[in-house]
């Protein structure tokens, strides 16, 4: 490893996946505004829309990702160009 280069800020923290509500503690120097409590520890916490525990590639089970109702979004704004023929 190059000298000089890397953070030295590491610390402990939490992210959480919100689509399942799977949270895991590991080491990082991400900045955050949120804070848990877990087993009586206070970390910094990061929500996460996807991790390891819920992406298709992951799990094996294929399910719809659509957090912030993108393709209703899509059908609503181009509902009359789709319709006529």
């Amino acid at each position: 490893m190059k000298q000089g280069i890397h953070p030295e800020n590491y610390r402990q923290v939490c992210f959480k996946d919100m689509s399942n509500g799977e949270t895991f503690v590991t080491k990082s120097t991400v900045e955050t505004k949120d804070t848990v409590e877990i087993d009586g520890v206070e970390y910094p916490l990061v929500k996460l829309e996807i991790s390891s525990t819920s992406h298709p590639f992951y799990t094996g089970k294929m399910k719809l990702v659509d957090t912030a109702g993108r393709v209703d979004k899509f059908m609503n704004k181009y509902k009359k160009h789709l319709t006529k023929k």
